[in-house]
């Protein structure tokens, strides 16, 4: 029975503190689905272009702005559905996002032109890129802070694992049904799930407490993670116990509850209450990873092919560096908490940086190539799950979803340019290996802004120490 004199828990208390519940592991489930259709949906018009090119008499060279454009819309509303999940909750922008990317998916199923593409491509982009930041938000805020960058990376073992589904699907419909078959399923499946998660997908509790919001779906939240904690015994107050600083990734959560339900527009709020340094240097990796890892899916196999490979060696390693990404994205959080997250990415981007320039000397070794581009999968894939962790971690929660939405979009700009960019060297007459040799940059870019994160943040921890010291 709960006495007056004992103190009540909060909600992130008792959720950081014991085990997880079934609940939790469902929530978390759901949210990696969607994931696993948002990869399958992104990288399937990769491997229908060839067939909608004949089907169509659309030259495959017409097909850039159809693939741009998706990437466009994710961009878009990766950065528009942040503050809107930040104001009104996670819920209904992620089940709004799946029905959004369901409906195009299978508009494009019988689009007839390539202006037709175009559109259902980006109408689709919108839908996809409206999912992701509100997915990991929900995965982040229903982890315990122990296991928060497992969660958020596992969850992210749904792209490459998406892709995989999506080309063996292709492989096996496409001889049997057409091209339009993939889209269809591409549809349907999102669309079942927009259902199931209608019903199934509860509202972030961290969410609904740091704005005050609905004490009784608190409540009955609560009650489904820790059915043991009566109502007494819960503290709704946003308030955590010891208040700390965030100027940099990876500082511990802030602040009061009147800082919590700041009513600010969130986007300004990624630049307030000392977070510019982090918020920038989040940014550089975020635009830098993506622009290597859309640059090596869309030209690997080209590059190869003009090194002088078989036209099957670019497939082997595009589907060896997605089979690293999963392995990538299964191992980071572990790898996270065990060596640290600063030590683990700036590891990744050092060897990256060594492994794309390994390529331009590796090009007659089919073997070597293979394994090189295995394990750049693991890296640059792995390192993208970290990032999407650090960046869960480093925002409070009525700011999470704008600011993993906003690194993501800034990143999908570099998911842009890095295509454009492979495109604009080989124009200019330059070898593969020359360009491999170039590949190295963006990767030791985000290896800097990762070394002044961790600086900054050593700096931030100092200074604290003073000031507890001052205190003492």
């Amino acid at each position: 029975m709960h006495s007056a004199g004992t103190r009540r828990l909060t909600v992130s208390e008792i959720i950081d503190q014991r085990p997880l519940s079934r609940f939790q592991l469902s929530t978390i489930t759901l949210c990696g689905l969607v994931l696993l259709l948002d990869g399958f949906d992104t990288q399937c018009i990769g491997f229908l272009a060839p067939s909608i090119s004949e089907t169509l008499a659309i030259p495959l060279k017409n097909f850039g702005p159809v693939f741009s454009a998706g990437l466009i819309g994710l961009m878009i509303a990766a950065m528009a559905m942040g503050p809107v999940a930040d104001r009104w909750g996670r819920k209904w922008p992620v089940v709004l996002s799946a029905l959004t990317f369901a409906i195009f998916a299978l508009m494009t199923a019988r689009a007839v032109s390539l202006e037709q593409l175009i559109i259902f491509r980006f109408l689709t982009g919108l839908g996809l890129g409206g999912a992701m930041p509100n997915v990991v938000a929900l995965t982040s805020e229903y982890s315990p802070k122990r296991l928060q960058a497992v969660f958020v990376g596992m969850l992210f073992v749904g792209m490459p694992l998406g892709a995989l589904v999506g080309g063996l699907a292709s492989s096996v419909m496409i001889p049997l049904w057409g091209w339009r078959s993939v889209f269809y399923l591409g549809g349907i499946l999102p669309l079942a799930i927009a259902i199931i998660l209608v019903k199934a997908l509860p509202e972030s509790v961290r969410f609904l407490t740091a704005r005050g919001k609905d004490a009784s779906a608190i409540s009955k939240i609560m009650r489904e993670i820790a059915p043991e904690i009566s109502s007494a015994e819960l503290d709704l107050s946003s308030a955590p116990q010891h208040a700390q600083k965030r100027g940099v990734p990876g500082t511990p959560p802030v602040a009061s509850a009147s800082t919590e339900k700041n009513e600010g527009l969130p986007v300004r709020r990624l630049f307030t209450e000392e977070r510019a340094a982090g918020t920038i240097l989040l940014w550089i990796p975020f635009f830098m990873n993506l622009l290597i890892l859309y640059f090596i899916v869309n030209w690997l196999p080209g590059l190869l092919r003009q090194s002088g490979l078989a036209v099957s060696a670019g497939v082997i390693a595009v589907s060896l560096f997605s089979l690293g990404g999963i392995v990538g994205a299964l191992s980071e959080g572990r790898a996270m908490n065990s060596c640290g997250a600063y030590a683990t990415l700036l590891a990744q981007f050092v060897i990256s940086a060594l492994l794309i320039g390994s390529l331009a000397f590796l090009t007659r070794s089919f073997a070597s190539m293979m394994t090189v581009t295995f394990v750049l999968g693991v890296a640059i894939q792995g390192a993208q799950a970290g990032l999407n962790a650090l960046a869960a971690g480093f925002y409070p929660t009525t700011v999470r979803s704008t600011g993993v939405g906003w690194a993501l979009g800034v990143g999908r700009v570099g998911s842009i340019v890095g295509p454009a960019i492979g495109g604009m060297l080989l124009s200019m007459g330059w070898t593969p290996q020359r360009i491999f040799l170039a590949g190295m940059a963006p990767a030791l870019f985000a290896s800097m802004a990762i070394f002044g994160s961790s600086r900054l943040r050593g700096q931030a921890s100092a200074l604290r120490a003073e000031l507890d010291a001052g205190r003492a």
